[in-house]
């Protein structure tokens, strides 16, 4: 599986994408829109010309949402001279609430090969950002954190270092409530085991969690074993366990746990469990979804996570 597709919708608004040479006729549409700043590969503006262009033709009082979507050389550079950019002008956007870096298909970089930078200044600068959510590892910097507004941090990519679990895990993040990792292959970056994840869901108080995802992942069943023994379960909206390699082990575990009880939906899709742990997954009493379901016997009984590359 590759990621093919832009978001055409974000947090419940329609996206429309804006290249230089754009013109914005109505300043006040980033009220109903979110704006897609997008390059091509071999754009010759920089990346602070297309943030200055869009920046200046939209009312930025009331930008509440941004994507930066591909940039150009996105596997040779990183998005710098667009966060650089943010920081310089945060006092014109003081109610930018949700960025997204990296929202492109695997047409514009492999997401194993984009290039990320450093994310502690963004961070800082905007103590009103509510979500933040990454596509990508390489080079991708966090030390820990303190941000009181924080409500949604996502960083999917075919890798995640360890060193960004323990910085996630060292932060104090109180608004937290959704956290979604794409922890992917150790052939990409991967290089975290169970206690890794273990230590961070400690550290951060799972319990708190609206959704726990813990995605694309290549330790799902020991992860499922891990999360079976958890109290706080059943306190979750959703666990998502998606696009991963989950078999039987993990399923039987989920299945017997004793704190699943309360938790409203189990996402296990992209999954290797065998038909007869899928029908006791689906009595559990929450909404199991199943869907994309993998046969190892095609690949000589390997599991595949579904984004590494």
């Amino acid at each position: 599986m590759t990621i093919n597709e832009t978001k055409d919708r974000y947090l419940d608004k329609p996206v429309v994408e804006f290249r230089m040479g754009d013109t914005i006729a109505d300043p006040a549409a980033v009220r109903t829109n979110i704006y897609r700043l997008m390059q091509d590969y071999d754009s010759a503006e920089s990346q602070r010309d297309l943030l200055d262009s869009f920046l200046g033709q939209v009312d930025t009082a009331a930008l509440d949402a941004l994507i930066i979507g591909a940039w150009s050389e996105a596997h040779d550079e990183g998005p710098q001279g667009y966060l650089d950019g943010l920081i310089e002008r945060r006092a014109e956007l003081p109610a930018l609430q949700a960025l997204f870096i990296g929202d492109m298909t695997y047409e514009d970089c492999e997401v194993s090969w984009i290039i990320q930078v450093g994310y502690n200044p963004l961070l800082a600068a905007f103590p009103q950002l509510r979500s933040l959510r990454i596509r990508g590892s390489s080079q991708l910097k966090l030390e820990a954190f303190e941000h009181a507004q924080l409500d949604e941090l996502a960083i999917e990519c075919g890798g995640l270092p360890s060193d960004i679990a323990n910085a996630i895990a060292g932060s104090k993040l109180p608004a937290l409530r959704r956290l979604e990792l794409w922890l992917g292959d150790d052939g990409y970056g991967f290089d975290g085991d169970v206690g890794t994840y273990a230590r961070l869901l400690d550290a951060i108080d799972a319990s708190r969690l609206d959704y726990l995802g813990l995605r694309n992942s290549q330790l799902s069943d020991a992860l499922a074993a891990h999360l079976a023994t958890q109290p706080w379960l059943g306190k979750l909206k959703t666990l998502d366990l998606s696009m991963g390699v989950i078999g039987d082990e993990g399923a039987q575990a989920l299945c017997e746990s004793p704190h699943i009880a309360g938790l409203g939906t189990l996402d296990l899709s992209h999954h290797y469990v065998g038909e007869a742990w899928q029908a006791k997954l689906r009595a559990l009493p929450c909404k199991v979804v199943l869907d994309d379901p993998q046969d190892a016997e095609e690949s000589d009984g390997d599991r595949y996570v579904a984004v590494s590359e």
